[in-house]
């Protein structure tokens, strides 16, 4: 009788490489990056920052050296400059066409520059829309502010918009909006499948947020598997040039569900919850960082993520080489 011996492929670590179904590629890595009028530290973030305009411009030039994918910007202005509607989003001195446009100026079209396209940051009361006088989102009054984002996104240099706010219609109402304005090459990365996670407290120290409330009546509940499906074949159907699975580790089932379908690039979020945890876990001797960051970016590439966007994408990077 033959035994059946599957650890023959495990014996070197030369034939572990050659029989490994998923390697992640720098150049499908994503980093997430916060400008803002002064540079900062981020406490629940040990080693990510807010940048100012020169320090951005450094961070651009890095991720070019590095090799990898692009760069996705969030908007932190001063509290002073927030108002009931966001207008600093898409203001053209407002702090993220100021960032996109430092870096494009930087590095050109040497890498993918996405932009969030999404009130929450500019708001003061830290929502993804326009609020109603009962206190409820306004889905269809905000499409109107997604899509001047857009536009004032793209004119200052995104190559990507990137639709978070889990509006209703806002992938088919963004790309009417880019069209008619002659940007037809801007491609849209829609937060599809965005759920209403716990794991996004330290985003919200690094983009000062003034949320009251919370997103539930948008976001989707984490209990919900096939909700994410429907929500990114809307996208799909809308239009979207890739699609997104927000947080990722979390999520992983919704991830490959999606990838399984998808005719278009699928991304995924590493949030700042997951970053958070690992680094907390790691400064404490608890698990080896490395090891992890590793684990849990092969772990998201191996649901069916084309892209991710992580904190340690130039870290990781400069591990793969």
């Amino acid at each position: 009788m033959i035994q059946i011996r599957p650890r023959r492929l495990r014996t070197t670590p030369a034939m572990r490489r050659l029989v490994r179904e998923v390697e992640p590629r720098a150049s499908q890595l994503v980093l997430p990056v916060f400008v803002a009028e002064a540079p900062g530290a981020i406490s629940s973030m040990p080693g990510v920052h807010r940048h100012d305009l020169e320090g951005l411009r450094r961070v651009a030039e890095l991720a070019v050296s590095a090799g990898i994918g692009g760069i996705m910007l969030f908007g932190v202005p001063d509290d002073t400059d927030k108002d009931d509607t966001g207008s600093q989003g898409w203001a053209e001195d407002g702090i993220l066409q100021r960032g996109l446009r430092a870096v494009r100026d930087a590095v050109g079209d040497d890498t993918v520059i996405m932009a969030d396209t999404c009130l929450d940051e500019f708001t003061t009361h830290g929502h993804c829309g326009f609020l109603t006088p009962a206190g409820l989102v306004d889905n269809d009054g905000t499409l109107a502010a997604y899509s001047s984002m857009a536009i004032a996104q793209a004119e200052a240099g995104a190559h990507v918009v990137s639709p978070s706010g889990m509006m209703d219609g806002q992938v088919e109402a963004i790309r009417a909006a880019l069209d008619g304005a002659g940007h037809t090459d801007a491609a849209i990365l829609a937060y599809a499948a965005k759920y209403a996670s716990s794991f996004y407290g330290p985003f919200r120290e690094a983009v000062t947020s003034t949320l009251s409330g919370d997103r539930k009546s948008y976001q989707q509940d984490p209990a919900n598997r096939r909700e994410g499906l429907r929500e990114a074949e809307l996208d799909l159907a809308e239009g979207a040039d890739m699609v997104m699975v927000k947080p990722a580790g979390y999520y992983l089932d919704v991830l490959a569900d999606v990838a399984s379908v998808s005719d278009v690039p699928v991304a995924a979020y590493q949030v700042s919850g997951e970053y958070a945890m690992i680094e907390a876990a790691a400064e404490r001797g608890w698990i080896d960082r490395r090891s992890a960051v590793t684990e849990s970016v092969t772990a998201i590439v191996r649901a069916g993520a084309d892209i991710v966007l992580t904190y340690w994408a130039l870290e990781l990077a400069g591990w793969m080489k």
